[in-house]
This record gives structure tokens, C-alpha cells and sequence, in this order.
């Protein structure tokens, strides 16, 4: 393998994990976070008017 194609290799397997890591914590639900921004608020609060 030529190292060009190495690189590209390595740089692929690190795009894939990150993006498998962002979906990973999108679908997390440990947090209790109410939207998929994981800030913690949570959807079903009460508005006060």
C-alpha cells in the first residue's frame, strides 16, 4: 500500500467514528435532555405565561 492510500484509509476511519460518535450521543437518552442539542432542556416543561 502507498502511503497516500494509507492516509486517506486513516482519515476515512476517523470521519466514520466521529460520525458514529455524534449519532451515538443524538440517540443517548441517558442525559434526560429534552432536545438533540444534549443541552439538557428538556421539551415537556411548563411555559409560564
Amino acid at each position: 500500500m502507498e502511503i497516500q492510500q494509507i492516509i486517506v484509509f486513516i482519515l476515512f476511519l476517523a470521519a466514520a467514528g466521529f460520525m458514529g460518535r455524534r449519532m451515538w450521543k443524538s440517540f443517548d437518552s441517558r442525559k434526560g435532555g429534552g432536545c438533540a442539542k444534549g443541552c439538557g432542556c428538556a421539551a415537556d416543561k411548563e411555559m409560564s405565561v
